[in-house]
């Protein structure tokens, strides 16, 4: 019995300073691929250790449908943006998926692993790839993060019975970053 709580204790001593390592450190947060004996690492703050791919503005809306899961909320649909290079130049799409395309032809499709609440907009992310296409810049991206959001939360209001199935779509803008983390 007494090991047992000593193991206990050991383990709430480790925990503790890992969330006080983390509360002292928010924004070293992040994800990590491994690659070899190597791990490079996805972070919502500029030390990310992984391959810059491209940095793109996307400008658009989140589309939102009011469903009765639970009782009647706006559910997200799917994002529609364009994809906007440094020089304001429309460079692709992000849509539902959540897919990324260039106009390239090359297109990367993300699954969400990590997520950071943002007052008044909707989250920060970091995706990895889920799967990738096509011959240009996207097909070797292993990650996409999502910040500097502004706008796109879904309404608090407007979603009952009589609006089933309605959707609104809401402005928003948002920095991705897409990473080789090769």
């Amino acid at each position: 019995m007494r090991t047992k709580n000593r193991y206990a204790v050991v383990l709430s001593a480790v925990l503790a300073a890992t969330l006080a390592t983390l509360a002292q450190n928010p924004s070293a947060t992040g994800t990590q691929a491994a690659t070899g004996s190597q791990a490079k690492t996805v972070r919502f703050d500029d030390s990310s250790t992984a391959t810059l791919v491209l940095q793109a503005r996307g400008e658009g809306v989140q589309i939102y449908t009011c469903a009765n899961d639970n009782g009647w909320a706006w559910k997200l649909k799917a994002p529609d943006a364009t994809l906007f290079d440094e020089q304001q130049h429309a460079i692709g799409k992000h849509f539902a998926g959540p897919t990324w395309r260039l106009d390239d032809g090359s297109e990367v499709q993300g699954k969400l692993l990590e997520t950071r609440p943002q007052p008044g907009t909707i989250p920060w992310l970091i995706l990895s790839a889920k799967s990738t296409g096509g011959e240009g810049r996207l097909s070797r991206v292993g990650a996409v993060r999502r910040t500097d959001t502004q706008g796109g939360l879904a309404p608090v209001t407007g979603c009952d019975a009589q609006h089933a199935g309605a959707e609104v779509r809401v402005p928003y803008s948002a920095t991705y970053t897409f990473f080789d983390v090769n």
